[in-house]
């Protein structure tokens, strides 16, 4: 992309926020129901590294050399599914089998099941200590592929995530960097009042990393903030986090506001307002 203005890349990373979005919609509907919020809050976090960062061959998804993508929250899955599709590694099609029998897409992120899922998910705190021992690993073969993990920031009430924050500063993992999605809402209730995570900045630089906190939705800050974790990242360094304060439901109004947000009920009815909305704000347009 060394020809693309900033505007043409921060186009582009949008349009493919926007088609996250609308997969994640469509695969929604398969279901009537599921984890579609999170996959709308999160989608410009991977469409920015879809999109704009990752290293890897669609066609190949077991390419030695590729980064690694670790979705440590597996129900986000759906979100994941609509990168994947996005950047080519399965079929746009086949997001229309989601979460059925014999389906390569289950509704829970499976690495055994779905080319392109580098790990499987299911209770939460396992990613980054995965992450942590792959970015080692990579170091010792001598490869220059990166880790990326994405976290949820219910995650940060697991002590593993901790432990393994701890590891990455200890050994120096400069070739992983974590992205967290701070969407302030769990299973149980609004993060705040299940267990307070803030001041979690500090937490993270008190841990050793590079942090950076931004706006989930503004692409500039996001690029920027992935620009920044690349142009520290070595085989031996600080490793890096991405907070990113995101919504629930973000990109469609009508889910936005839902009070039971973390798995969604959606009626029939509602599909076709959803799309609406979401292609009414992508176009600049006041949501219907």
């Amino acid at each position: 992309m060394s020809h693309e203005t900033d505007s043409e890349r921060l186009e582009r990373v949008s349009a493919a926020a926007f088609r996250i979005r609308h997969h994640a919609l469509n695969m929604g509907e398969v279901q009537g129901q599921g984890y579609v919020g999170q996959a709308l809050g999160a989608a410009d976090m991977l469409a920015a590294v879809y999109s704009d960062q990752l290293r890897f061959r669609a066609e190949d998804p077991e390419w030695e050399a590729r980064d690694r993508f670790l979705l440590s929250t597996g129900h986000y899955a759906i979100g994941h599914y609509a990168a994947l599709a996005e950047a080519g590694t399965i079929p746009v099609t086949e997001l229309e089998t989601y979460g059925s029998d014999d389906s390569r897409l289950p509704m829970s992120g499976m690495s055994t099941y779905t080319p392109g899922m580098e790990i499987s998910g299911g209770s939460l705190g396992h990613g980054l200590p995965i992450a942590v021992g792959m970015a080692l690993g990579l170091r010792y073969q001598g490869s220059s592929a990166r880790i990326y993990n994405f976290l949820s920031d219910g995650e940060l009430d697991e002590g593993s995530t901790w432990e393994a924050a701890m590891g990455a500063h200890h050994h120096q993992l400069g070739n992983l960097t974590a992205m967290v999605d701070i969407n302030a809402l769990q299973a149980d209730g609004k993060t705040d009042n299940v267990l307070r995570t803030e001041p979690v900045t500090e937490k993270w630089e008190a841990f050793g990393w590079y942090t950076q906190r931004i706006d989930g939705y503004n692409i500039a800050a996001l690029l920027a903030a992935f620009d920044n974790a690349a142009a520290q990242a070595a085989a031996v360094g600080r490793p890096s986090v991405i907070l990113c304060d995101t919504k629930v439901g973000r990109g469609v109004p009508l889910l936005e506001e839902r009070e039971k947000a973390h798995f969604m009920r959606i009626e029939e009815h509602e599909w076709k307002t959803c799309r609406e909305q979401l292609t009414a704000g992508y176009e600049g347009k006041d949501a219907l």
